[in-house]
């Protein structure tokens, strides 16, 4: 293998790796998925966490915001508490919304 082809594979191989570690810093840790809940209905248009529906691929896929069946990841215990013009949110999915 000449020096260019070992300096692509090499430079790919950097990319893959930052790609990994950038993801993996996303990710919320156990602790902080155990103070979370999943709430429905207080995402804005693309920005749940799952939960969207048939023909949906998951995280970002909500066609509108306040959708009922697409959920966010909240604090623990706040929920419910939370104010949406559609309502409030819900730890269950909420139909025809």
């Amino acid at each position: 293998m000449n020096t260019q082809a070992k300096l692509i594979v090499g430079a790919g191989a950097l990319l893959a790796l930052g790609a990994t570690a950038a993801s993996a810093q996303n990710r919320p840790s156990a602790a902080q998925e155990n103070a979370m809940e999943k709430c429905y209905g207080v995402a804005r248009a693309g920005q749940n966490d799952c939960a969207a529906g048939p023909g949906t691929s998951c995280a970002g896929t909500s066609t509108r915001d306040y959708q009922g069946n697409a959920w966010k990841l909240v604090a623990k215990g706040t929920c419910a508490s939370i104010r949406t013009p559609r309502g409030n949110g819900s730890l269950s999915p909420i139909a025809n919304r």
